[in-house]
């Protein structure tokens, strides 16, 4: 009999990768013992990752969902296993120290297993403690080694990445193909190395198959030396996901590998239930292209787990620079016009952002940048016009070094905006949190939960939870799904289970009208009036809306919106957002604009005094939309 092979089925990321949200939990709590009576994997992705903000998007508890989820795993002895991100834990941006080492706690209690922790930069130092936190917290610390393919990222560089991982306390190593663009012939090599100097550790493969390479890395990582190998199942394998089990399964076992039956009769239940979920409402947030194997992305090396995002990104982006190209007299561009100029961009973008692996969130803000570029460059202006927060937190060193050098002109534009790079330890610059958030929630009348485990979600996602705890959230989730619905089938009104009575089956829409040669935007709504649903502010509002008050003579200049995405004034509670009247010197930030999962600034590029503020705090504007008028 040949070595036994595992199975892990990466439940979670096959949403993820596919499309924006997650199963409701009622619909996962129906699905697991089917899974556990599929009889053939040792392991299951259950959280992590973007699990915990997706639930509270669709205005559920997700420690609840966690809880209720993992709940027949426990029992039947198969191990969960969550995702995280090493300094940023379950989000986007930098996580303090007290924070992580509550996270790693909580999912303990809630019935998570394994954590694979892996860091956007590769970076050890901002894995270590993630290592030291989950065995804190009783987990298993597994290290994922972020895979992408540069002349820096080779089969040593990853060897040696695993050495310096488990020297900090990995125990076990994950190699995680983000993008499925490691080349079988050196997956092989880095399992071979990492198992000739560590024989004892279990080493795991998770490769996605948008490229194509995936099926013929899991074998080649199986046979040298892989203990687990990471799979789909339709119908979400494919795709932006990942290689499909049947497919795995019947390779290795044709390859001489012991791997355990699959029952075929709960695959098939297991199968009609994840379609049926796609059909009730996940469907509509998966875009038919994420179901396909896309060979352009071995050049971009852009991920599976970000495709779902970066399409809608795209068709956003598009219909903007449409209308800026029609306005005048140019033809329209279709998506895979700007899709491949965005690939070809990136190839260009990468190198001289010091070669970060093109995984979450670094992935998106490569994409972004590259996104901006591209289309700056059909305008006619010049790269490197607008680069958003996040990003100049990435090129500053403030995540950690860079694998790679940063491009001449990159290191130029920092110097000529005057910002400072940084080359201590990324977790210094962010100091514990949670007595805050302890305090906030004691004022609210809010419970911490058990094992702290709400205390946890508010310090981690504090918009996204205040939204749900507010009902905004579900409101705003069952608004979006009746649109969609509705544009689905415009002649039929569809009800949503849950949906308040207050609200139209057909949501208002935005259009553009031209009346007389004059343009104007509209908002057609049908069935009775309804107050709009305010948008959850990036940090706290200002107390008052700012009234538009007309400026006192004519001579004014309006600063404009260099992008599309929802308004803030400002970004945390330690601003002060602008008010008529105020002087403002060129350069000043006058506000941000959430675009694309980042925050950008708008700085002013003229001196004056604020005449009007046009734009409103938390509420969507596009491109070219007045900010505001300076006097």
């Amino acid at each position: 009999m040949g070595k036994e092979i595992k199975l892990c089925l990466v439940y979670r990321d096959m949403w993820q990768s596919s499309g924006k949200y997650m199963p409701r939990v009622d619909q996962l709590e129906r699905i697991a013992p089917v899974i556990v009576d599929m009889g053939c994997f040792a392991r299951v992705e259950t959280n992590g990752g973007g699990f915990e903000q997706i639930n509270l998007l669709f205005g559920e508890n997700p420690n609840t969902s966690v809880r209720r989820w993992t709940k027949a795993f426990n029992e039947a002895g198969i191990q969960t296993q969550m995702l995280e991100r090493g300094l940023n834990a379950l989000r986007l941006n930098p996580a303090p120290k007290d924070l992580r080492k509550l996270m790693f706690k909580v999912k303990k209690k809630q019935g998570t297993d394994i954590s694979r922790s892996f860091d956007g930069l590769n970076n050890t130092q901002n894995m270590a403690l993630s290592f030291e936190y989950a065995k804190a917290g009783g987990m298993i610390a597994q290290a994922a080694l972020s895979i992408t393919y540069s002349p820096i990222h080779t089969v040593d560089y990853y060897i040696n990445l695993a050495d310096e991982l488990i020297a900090l306390g990995a125990e076990e190593i994950c190699l995680k193909d983000m993008a499925g663009v490691g080349r079988p012939a050196s997956i092989g090599r880095m399992v071979k190395g990492i198992r000739e100097r560590h024989p004892n550790i279990l080493i795991q493969y998770h490769g996605h198959s948008t490229p194509g390479f995936s099926v013929a890395s899991a074998l080649e990582a199986a046979r040298n030396g892989a203990d687990i190998i990471d799979v789909g199942m339709e119908p979400l394998s494919w795709g932006t996901g990942h290689a499909d089990l049947l497919t795995i399964h019947a390779m290795l076992q044709d390859d001489g590998f012991d791997v355990p039956p699959i029952n075929m009769k709960a695959y098939m239940e297991a199968r009609s239930l994840t379609q049926e979920f796609i059909d009730d409402f996940l469907g509509y947030y998966i875009d038919p292209k994420n179901r396909l194997t896309n060979s352009l992305l071995i050049g971009s090396g852009l991920p599976g787990g970000m495709m779902g995002s970066l399409m809608a990104d795209l068709q956003k982006s598009l219909e903007s620079l449409n209308k800026w190209l029609e306005k005048r007299g140019q033809a329209a561009m279709s998506t895979d016009d700007l899709l491949l100029k965005l690939f070809e961009e990136v190839e260009h973008v990468w190198p001289r952002l010091g070669y970060p692996p093109l995984v979450t969130p670094y992935s998106q803000y490569v994409k972004n940048v590259a996104l901006m570029n591209s289309i700056n460059l059909i305008k006619g202006k010049e790269r490197w016009e607008l680069i958003d927060d996040n990003t100049w937190g990435l090129i500053l060193g403030n995540s950690g070094q860079l694998p790679g050098p940063l491009g001449e002109e990159i290191i130029e534009l920092a110097k000529k905006e005057g910002k400072e790079f940084f080359t201590g330890n990324p977790q210094d610059l962010y100091p514990d949190e949670l007595p805050v958030f302890e305090q906030k929630m004691k004022e609210k009348g809010w419970d911490k939960g058990e094992d702290d485990e709400e205390l946890m979600q508010y310090a981690m996602h504090p918009n996204n939870y205040e939204e749900y705890k507010s009902g905004k959230a579900k409101a705003k989730f069952l608004e979006d799904l009746e649109a969609r619905k509705a544009a689905k089938n415009p002649k039929v009104q569809v009800a949503v289970p849950g949906t308040p009575a207050s609200l139209p089956a057909v949501q208002p829409q935005v259009m553009h009208v031209d009346v007389n040669g004059q343009a104007y935007k509209v908002t057609v709504s049908w069935g009775e009036p309804t107050a709009a649903s305010t948008a959850a502010p990036q940090a706290t509002a200002p107390e008052a809306p700012q009234a538009p008050t007309a400026p006192t003579n004519t001579q004014t200049r309006d600063i404009l919106a260099p992008l599309e995405g929802k308004f803030f004034q400002t970004k945390d509670s330690s601003e002060k957002p602008l008010k008529v009247g105020d002087a403002i010197e060129k350069g000043t930030i006058v506000g941000y604009i959430e675009s694309m999962k980042v925050i950008n600034s708008v700085s002013a590029e003229f001196s004056g005094t604020v005449a009007e503020i046009v734009a409103r705090h938390g509420e969507e504007i596009e491109e070219d939309d007045v900010i505001m008028r300076i006097r």
